[in-house]
């Protein structure tokens, strides 16, 4: 077997581990630009930085990480003269903090290098050095190579991918999630377990993306719905950020699946929350995988993998996948996670987001090819 792995170059574990911050950007730089949605819960990062006699800058901006967005922030970065970039926030802060970091010293514009939409051009030039702070246990973008921006005139989201991408530290502080308001720890929360799933299952998987997802599925199984209904508790909530870095880490080296596939085009397509989509479509895509293998590909290894998966999640040395994935469905219930129709998606559109979904990069991770009917009627389930 041949593969490679790569992740973050340094990461940092534990409670009160953002206090490492300072020290840590006073090694590679001393003007540094914070990108953040939320002045409020970034103001201590911004005097932890000044506090160190580092000069200091941000660059906020809000909603989904859009290419304007992106170019806006890199005219910021350059204006200032950044030498480091620190983004504090959720899947979406990280993903602008990386494009920034990258596009500053590549140059060009976003397009150049974007996939599907863009040139697909790819970088040159390592990022600036960029520190990824996490505020959910959701994304693992703080160890992912690539970064999701949105083009609403082509209804879409899309990545920069490179592995200049991948950030020079990430600071895992579990304390940080804890003001999270429980709707959100649902959803980020089932992203992250959707992450530890798809690299499992995926034909892209190897035995070092196979230890992280078994780690990370027992970790998230045991912390999630306690995270939900106990913000406070320390133990899931750092259980949760580290399942959450884990997924990161692994679907970066064996790749996603279908939940992410359809997830790109109901992003671009409708304003839903990215670990929303993923929580309403998760069962769903389990279950269809599954039957599509026993129909037409009864020796696919990944159908031991699914019955893998429901022993990791219930702890029952006996279970199949149909428990697996009954144990997800009622997790759903437990989270009141919604359908896909809380978010506006149009039944009339489903065969265009199949359409679209069928096409996007993620499905390469699938352990098995849909047919167009079985992933629009993945939608319809999910609606």
């Amino acid at each position: 077997m041949n593969f490679e792995f790569g992740t973050t170059d340094r990461i940092y574990v534990g409670a009160g581990a953002v206090q490492k911050v300072a020290s840590l950007a006073a090694t590679l730089g001393s003007r540094v630009l914070i990108v953040h949605q939320n002045p409020t819960r970034s103001a201590f990062l911004f005097d932890l930085i000044r506090d160190a006699g580092i000069i200091v800058s941000g660059y906020r901006f809000s909603g989904e990480p859009t290419i304007a967005a992106a170019r806006e922030g890199v005219a910021d970065a350059r204006s200032f003269g950044a030498e480091v970039v620190i983004a504090m926030g959720g899947g979406s802060a990280l993903d602008m903090g990386k494009a920034i970091a990258a596009l500053v010293t590549n140059g060009g514009d976003p397009l150049d290098y974007l996939e599907v939409i863009g040139h697909g051009k790819a970088l040159t030039r390592p990022s600036l050095p960029f520190i990824a702070i996490p505020t959910t246990a959701g994304t693992g973008a703080e160890a992912t190579a690539n970064a999701v921006l949105a083009s609403p005139e082509d209804a879409v989201k899309v990545s920069l991918r490179s592995p200049f991408m991948l950030p020079r530290a990430a600071i895992i502080d579990p304390d940080l999630t804890r003001s999270l308001p429980p709707d959100v720890t649902a959803y980020t929360g089932m992203d992250a377990l959707t992450q530890v799933i798809e690299p499992f299952v995926s034909p892209k998987a190897t035995p070092i993306t196979d230890a992280l997802c078994r780690e990370g599925i027992v970790r998230i199984a045991g912390a999630l719905a306690s995270a939900y209904h106990r913000p406070s508790d320390n133990v899931a909530r750092e259980n949760m950020a580290i399942g959450a870095l884990l997924g990161g880490m692994a679907l970066a080296n064996a790749k996603l699946g279908a939940v992410h596939g359809f997830a790109a085009p109901l992003g671009g397509m409708f304003e839903s929350p990215h670990g929303a989509v993923c929580a309403a479509l998760l069962p769903y895509v389990m279950q269809a995988n599954v039957q599509a293998m026993q129909s037409r590909e009864p020796q696919n290894p990944a159908l031991r993998r699914y019955d893998e998966v429901a022993r990791l999640l219930t702890g029952r040395p006996e279970a199949t996948s149909s428990a697996g994935i009954d144990w997800v469905f009622g997790l759903t219930r437990t989270l009141a996670i919604p359908g896909l129709s809380r978010w506006n998606v149009d039944p009339q559109r489903l065969s265009e987001v199949a359409e679209k979904a069928a096409g996007s990069s993620s499905m390469a991770g699938n352990p098995v090819r849909l047919t167009q009917d079985e992933l629009t009627s993945i939608l319809n389930a999910a609606l």
